[in-house]
């Protein structure tokens, strides 16, 4: 055989196996980075949805005529565990679930700022109804937040039978622990995310 060719036939059999190595580290690499991450979304979504039917019930078990509420609403965002905290400006955070028609469609974020006389802290669930498909979507198109002004109905007996919705929302709280002495959900932005 020419040294010429054998020459060649040894650097391309090693170049091609540099480049299987390469190839396969890169298979590794993003085996071991990025599929638990995008595994770890997945398990964290499955949980907020899990946490938010688990925070249905315990808003009909808080009050049994939340379960028609939920039943003839359009849609609804849960959100089980919003965190706040305050010494005059005030912040909030959490996540949940949005479903339309009982079938969970994608998931939301919520933010809030507040300025004023409030101090404390204290962990609270949410839940946000639809009364029409309208509603749903401006918040599904990320053109939702409160104004200022607008505050939740405490969850107790009774209390979901005579509130109202106002321009197609009606919003109810349930406290988880904690000491706030503010009320209001004014200021809360949302995003949503469909799955």
């Amino acid at each position: 055989m020419n040294r010429y060719l054998f020459e060649t036939i040894l650097t391309t059999k090693s170049t091609i196996m540099k480049k299987n190595r390469m190839v396969m580290l890169a298979v590794f690499a993003f085996a071991t980075v990025f599929l638990p991450r995008s595994l770890k979304a997945q398990e964290d979504k499955d949980q907020l949805i899990k946490d938010s039917k688990e925070v249905r019930t315990a808003f009909i078990k808080a009050d049994e005529s939340m379960k028609s509420r939920f039943n003839n609403a359009y849609g609804y965002v849960i959100f089980p565990d919003i965190g706040k905290g305050a010494v005059v400006v005030g912040g909030a955070g959490g996540r949940g679930a949005v479903f339309e028609k009982g079938k969970t469609t994608g998931t939301a974020k919520m933010v809030q700022v507040t300025v004023g006389a409030q101090a404390g802290g204290q962990a609270y669930r949410e839940v946000i109804f639809f009364e029409n498909k309208a509603a749903l979507d401006r918040f599904k198109d990320n053109k939702f937040e409160f104004s200022g002004q607008v505050s939740a109905v405490a969850v107790k007996a009774g209390a979901s039978a005579t509130a109202k919705y106002r321009e197609g929302v009606a919003v109810f709280t349930q406290e988880k622990g904690g000491l706030m002495v503010e009320a209001s959900v004014g200021g809360q932005k949302f995003t949503y995310k469909p799955l």
